[in-house]
């Protein structure tokens, strides 16, 4: 879903985790039968406990003053930091189009992923016009 960055993200919740159902026609493998949701403390609401509950997942809401996962950072954030540290038209993006947004994600994605391909590659592999610097 895509949202300015000043809306709050509880309304999103729902659509975003009925998104989920689309990977199990896709892939085969399906979910697993219990799913579980960390949801940092903005979420902590008696709305967004009865929306997992009737949607069958397991939620772990983090309360104010207490970060869920200390030392660790989350996956999705991870990746936002990515975009935005690499990527300065994801930054500051003004396009009012969602599949153009999309798609400018989508390169930035693609670029991260075949960086890392090429990481991967450098440890793992030789070749006669292998760099003499890591990338």
């Amino acid at each position: 879903m895509i949202a300015p960055a000043n809306r709050h993200d509880s309304p999103f919740l729902r659509p975003t985790l009925e998104k989920l159902g689309r990977f199990e026609h896709h892939f085969g493998a399906g979910l697993p039968e219990e799913i579980t949701v960390h949801l940092d403390a903005g979420y902590d609401s008696q709305v967004s406990r009865d929306l997992l509950a009737e949607l069958g997942c397991r939620g772990v809401i983090s309360t104010k003053g207490f970060p869920l996962q200390a030392g660790a950072r989350w996956v999705v954030e991870r990746t936002n930091s990515w975009h935005s540290r690499g990527f300065r038209k994801l930054a500051i993006c003004t396009e009012r189009r969602a599949r153009v947004i999309d798609a400018f994600i989508a390169l930035a994605n693609a670029a991260i992923i075949i960086r890392r391909i090429i990481r991967e590659a450098w440890v793992t592999h030789r070749w006669d016009t292998r760099p003499t610097r890591r990338p």
